[in-house]
């Protein structure tokens, strides 16, 4: 009898071990837990009260509406028409169980097994993994390193075209390495796209966590963009809702059936007590986010001050940097794994995030632990390496 095996398309896959990084990880509180994505501050109030109030609400814990709530659609167009000058309505928006479900309907909605996905390398395992359950094939087109921030090669971007290529998946800032595109490098994506007639794939989870007074410039907003611009956002990141699962596609008209139906045969319905507190944070007041942000860049400027020394790559946004590990004689396993024993500081390698430079790689979140415990770092980092 022949054995029995898993389906080719899942063999693909790159397996995502931040979960068993943290949970190698011993109980310490005197452990610096800076490997997985979260941040330690929390939702806007208002969020918080939408919540409680939704789960006493009929319409809230129910299956329909199966695109979401009208509500929520309106607030995300409405959003989109502020950053883009371009008109959107809730006819365009899907409600989705979170950003990387949104992700995956996108994909396959629009690509067919062997058709390629442009993405940056280095970039979040979690996108690459979605391109190859969608059939497709993932080609990275590096980020460098350039006066001490990571830069889009755009004549690697123009080479990576084939007749086999469908769409970008971009994500600014980038994920795990704070990078942003510039004006410059979001026009050669946008020129890659209208010349090949490609889609581009928005992950916009992050997109406006920028640091040193950095203007967003969204890729829908550029010429001929709008109508190939799939937009994927979520609560998660911007307004510290992981747990909510909250997230939206917003697409081109033509291209929103084929969505609503890759939605329904896939997760269904997004989470009906969240998305009342969606609403609820995407219109907080502006300075409640210019309090958070501040925060952040704090956080990423004490990091960057207690690593000098250690080749950490400045990120222009985000919750993440990267170190190199080479420079200590090491991959980013064995950085990762001295610090940890050493040093008492887990950080994530990054194996398998992106095929040219993961290895040499680990992440570390400045989003996750106070100010007056990142201060701790250089100290942790001599002990680990001298």
């Amino acid at each position: 009898m022949a054995e029995l095996v898993p389906a080719r398309r899942v063999r693909a896959i790159e397996e995502l071990t931040i979960h068993r990084v943290a949970a190698a990880v011993p109980d310490d509180v005197e452990i610096l837990r800076l490997e997985n994505l979260d941040t330690d501050l929390r939702p806007w109030t208002w969020a918080l009260a939408a919540t409680r109030t939704a789960l006493l609400s009929d319409a809230a814990n129910s299956y329909l509406p199966f695109t979401g709530s009208l509500e929520l659609r309106r607030a995300v167009a409405a959003r989109l028409s502020r950053q883009t000058d371009h008109a959107y309505d809730a006819g365009q928006v899907l409600i989705t169980a979170g950003g990387l479900e949104g992700i995956f309907d996108v994909l396959l909605a629009t690509v067919d097994p062997g058709d390629e996905v442009i993405v940056t390398d280095p970039t979040y395992i979690g996108l690459l993994n979605r391109v190859r359950l969608a059939g497709a094939v993932p080609v990275p087109v590096p980020l460098r390193v350039r006066a001490g921030e990571w830069r889009l090669d755009c004549a690697a971007l123009r080479a990576a075209v084939t007749d086999k290529t469908k769409a970008c998946l971009m994500m600014s800032p980038s994920m795990p390495s704070g990078a942003v595109f510039d004006e410059g490098e979001w026009e050669a994506v946008a020129a890659l796209c209208r010349e090949h007639d490609l889609w581009l794939i928005d992950d916009a989870a992050m997109e406006r966590i920028l640091f040193d007074r950095r203007a967003l410039v969204h890729p829908a907003s550029l010429p001929g963009m709008a109508e190939r611009t799939i937009v994927v956002g979520s609560v998660s990141k911007e307004q510290r809702m992981i747990g909510w699962r909250v997230g939206w596609i917003a697409a081109p008209p033509a291209l929103v059936h084929a969505l609503e139906a890759v939605r329904m045969a896939n997760v269904v319905t997004p989470v009906g007590i969240a998305q009342g507190a969606a609403v609820a944070a995407l219109e907080a007041p502006a300075q409640e986010y210019a309090d958070v942000l501040a925060e952040w860049e704090r956080r990423r400027d004490a990091v960057l001050e207690q690593l000098e020394g250690y080749a950490p790559v400045r990120p222009a946004g985000g919750w993440s940097l990267l170190i190199d590990a080479t420079p200590l004689g090491l991959d980013g396993a064995g950085m990762a794994r001295q610090l940890l024993e050493r040093g008492k500081v887990a950080v994530a390698p990054m194996a398998g995030w992106g095929t040219l430079s993961g290895d040499r790689y680990v992440r570390l979140v400045f989003s996750n632990e106070p100010l007056e415990r990142l201060a701790l770092l250089g100290e942790r980092m001599r002990r680990a390496f001298g």
